[in-house]
């Protein structure tokens, strides 16, 4: 006897999360519904122009912005940059290259070093 599985479901805001964009910014039915794994991969593999268009020109979340502007999540907060960007405000924060900026990329950078240095010592042991 064998059970038929059921589809595995995902709020909007985690399938959000996984396709990087914001969930405020996707459109009403997206938002409203529930996304399965299914079509989770599926806007993955082939995404639809709505999707297309947010990863492209924004408002983007967070950790998108951080990534961009190649800071940390905290550092975005240290610099008062709470509410979400689009790669625009992205381009131009990086066209000005404010101190605040240049200082966290250097923390940033710093970090992944001694984490790359940790973890090298932790496999030589």
């Amino acid at each position: 006897m064998t059970r038929q599985r059921s589809a595995q479901t995902m709020k909007p805001a985690t399938a959000a999360k996984k396709l990087g964009v914001l969930l405020e910014a996707t459109p009403a039915d997206f938002r409203e519904g529930v996304v399965s794994r299914d079509e989770l991969v599926a806007l993955q593999a082939d995404p639809p122009e709505w999707l297309r268009t947010l990863r492209t020109t924004g408002p983007h979340p967070r950790p998108v912005v951080a990534d961009r502007l190649g800071v940390s999540i905290s550092g975005l907060a240290r610099a008062g940059i709470t509410e979400p960007l689009t790669t625009e405000q992205i381009a131009s924060i990086k066209s000005e290259e404010p101190e605040w900026l240049a200082r966290e990329r250097a923390t940033r950078a710093e970090s992944q070093r001694e984490a790359a240095r940790l973890k090298a010592q932790q496999q030589q042991k």
